[in-house]
């Protein structure tokens, strides 16, 4: 196999397809050795929470008896439609009667976030409980379409802990739930152009390494947006550097895309890197619109969001899917300030392109121009003619609210601390089986690793090898090396514009003790590196 011009053939590929090719590899290698498949790639974890679930598929049950109260052919297999007054008084009876039984968990944990509920938001019993109800028999479209008005505001409070844990703003937020944070993406870049704050051959500021679809996706003919980097890397615990403000300042920067923690990195903006963003938006750059991305906010201890900090001109993205182990469940929410920049900018714009936009949103309200930017998004996200069946789908919403009041409720974060813990485990197995001493700081989440090979060969070996290594090995020879020799699937760093010689890996979907076979397999292709730039000066080439 002519391994250069296979890697030639991946080089312009997203690294979640070449992922694809590596896992034929590592199985073929553990089919072959009888060594042990392992796919770090993905970040699905391998955990679920439970509480929220008991209660979710007990909810069902009970909204099923509600339904058969209004018509109830069994023979069909028909009902009617849950009825609202008295259904918290009879979800009350329902559940004692099932404190001693089989679902006694479930039934204690939905009445505990019932009440925990009403008694928090004031409530009115009946109309939220008819809300869980009728939601999670999913009878009905969406009413308000962009989010239910009980879940709005359990979700808001939900998010003020897990974004803004740390710095708490005092400005309330517009919600979308939406279908996973990848849909939140889609919808953002969409609306922005669509409402003209971004428009081809504008620039944007990508804080890498990213997430490849912040890569990817200005790239498309859709949006045609230049980017620049402001890129943080390891030897600046990867912060932003002065150089990096320095091109913020810019005004042809229309807008800055991060990912808070950082994905691959998985450390979060220090308190310092914060201020600077603040005193650079306060004094310099008011009209700059920033995205962040803060999926893994929950696993950093009292986290802290540019939402909660910069909130007029922060977009805010969080997916409920990593925390609580529901990727399937495509839970995600886009948060935007009631007072916001987006809405100002619209507002300001020439009267030529106000009446092209408006021609965009006329069917929808007397008075287009008064529509919010984040309610354009809920139009957009249905290309507008579908707009009256947009929305997160009712029991994706109820499924989405159970989890947050059950997190809400857990005062000690028992399951929060749960959580870092098997991450934290993972990590220390990985660097033990790797040989090095990591120590990373109280802002580093430990869901992802990225581990880089030139960094760490120039601290353990030294700047020959590390250049002779950049001169001769292809960066796509560490993924594939480690698949073919060792069937373990890592992500290639370069495809998230980490260093070239990089790999992610995941901590989050692979048993405790995988971690330390992949930081030996890690330390077995770097050692090979070694003694192939050893072989190659003639020197001794050690066992």
């Amino acid at each position: 196999m002519d391994a250069v011009f296979n890697y030639h053939r991946f080089e312009a590929l997203s690294p979640f397809q070449i992922k694809d090719e590596l896992i034929k590899l590592a199985r073929a290698e553990a089919d072959k050795s009888a060594a042990m498949f392992l796919n770090a790639g993905r970040g699905n974890p391998n955990w679920i929470a439970v509480k929220a679930r008991e209660a979710f598929f007990l909810l069902g049950q009970f909204a099923l008896t509600e339904a058969r109260r209004t018509m109830d052919d069994e023979d069909a297999g028909l009902a009617g439609m849950p009825p609202r007054d008295g259904c918290h008084g009879r979800l009350k009876k329902w559940l004692e009667q099932r404190q001693g039984d089989a679902a006694a968990s479930g039934a204690a944990t939905l009445g505990a976030v019932v009440d925990f509920a009403i008694d928090k938001f004031g409530f009115e019993p009946d109309a939220f409980v008819h809300e869980l109800t009728d939601s999670v028999i999913g009878d009905n479209y969406p009413v308000p379409d962009r989010c239910l008005v009980h879940n709005e505001a359990i979700v808001h409070d939900y998010l003020m802990w897990a974004m803004c844990a740390g710095h708490r703003p005092s400005e309330r937020f517009d919600l979308f739930p939406t279908e996973g944070g990848t849909a939140a993406m889609c919808y953002i870049f969409k609306t922005l152009k669509n409402q003209r704050l971004l428009n081809a051959g504008d620039t944007i500021a990508l804080a890498t390494p990213i997430f490849t679809p912040y890569l990817e996706l200005p790239e498309l003919e859709d949006y045609s947006l230049h980017h620049i980097d402001v890129s943080a890397e390891e030897e600046d615990q990867f912060q932003l550097s002065d150089a990096d403000f320095e091109a913020l300042e810019d005004p042809k920067v229309r807008a800055l895309f991060l990912v808070n923690p950082g994905n691959p990195s998985s450390v979060a903006l220090h308190p310092d890197t914060i201020g600077r963003l603040v005193e650079l938006v306060r004094t310099k750059r008011p009209d700059l619109m920033i995205l962040t991305d803060d999926v893994y906010g929950t696993f950093v201890l009292n986290f802290e969001s540019l939402l909660g900090h910069l909130p007029r001109n922060t977009i805010g993205v969080y997916s409920f899917s990593k925390y609580f182990g529901c990727t399937g469940w495509r839970l995600g929410v886009i948060a935007v300030a009631q007072e916001n920049v987006f809405d100002e900018m619209i507002q300001k714009h020439p009267e030529e392109t106000a009446q092209a936009i408006d021609r965009r949103y006329v069917a929808l309200a007397p008075n287009p121009r008064a529509l919010k930017f984040i309610d354009r998004m809920v139009a957009d996200s249905r290309d507008v003619a579908l707009n009256h069946t947009a929305g997160l789908s009712l029991p994706q919403q109820v499924m989405m609210m159970l989890f947050a009041l059950v997190e809400m409720m857990d005062e000690a974060k028992t399951y929060q601390k749960a959580c870092m813990a098997i991450c934290d485990r993972r990590f220390r197995n990985l660097v033990d089986g790797m040989g090095i001493e990591a120590h990373p700081g109280p802002y580093y989440d430990r869901y992802y690793g990225l581990i880089d090979f030139e960094y760490w060969l120039k601290k353990y070996v030294g700047e020959d090898v590390v250049h002779w290594i950049k001169a001769n090995v292809h960066p796509l020879d560490i993924p594939f090396k480690l698949a073919q020799d060792h069937g373990i699937v890592l992500l290639n760093g370069g495809g998230f514009d980490a260093p070239n010689w990089s790999a992610r890996v995941s901590f989050a979907n692979l048993d405790d003790p995988a971690y330390a076979n992949i930081g030996r397999a890690v330390r077995a292709v770097a050692r090979g590196y070694v003694q192939a730039y050893r072989a190659s000066k003639g020197e001794p080439v050690q066992p």
